[in-house]
């Protein structure tokens, strides 16, 4: 199972793909919105990681453009907010 992870901070991304990939994932690694969305279409992942707050595009936004070309694949928000409206 392919996992894309789109996380800003090193290394948390880097963390959660070293977690996931001793557990036999493969991992795919994003820094920003934009790139995030530039693997998803190119490699076609199984699972998505996204942080909410990124450079270039956030992952809300990230998100509803992966809705747009794929409503299966599931979409975990990785977030530091705390507000009840981000949950």
């Amino acid at each position: 199972m392919k996992v894309l992870i789109a996380e800003d901070e090193e290394n948390i991304r880097n963390g959660l793909a070293e977690i996931l990939q001793a557990e036999g994932y493969e991992t795919v690694l994003a820094e920003n919105g934009k790139k995030a969305l530039a693997l998803f279409y190119e490699t076609k992942p199984n699972f998505v990681c996204l942080d909410i707050m990124m450079p270039e595009i956030n992952g809300y936004d990230v998100c509803r453009e992966i809705r747009k070309h794929d409503h299966q694949v599931p979409v975990i928000f990785i977030s530091a907010k705390s507000e009840e409206v981000d949950k």
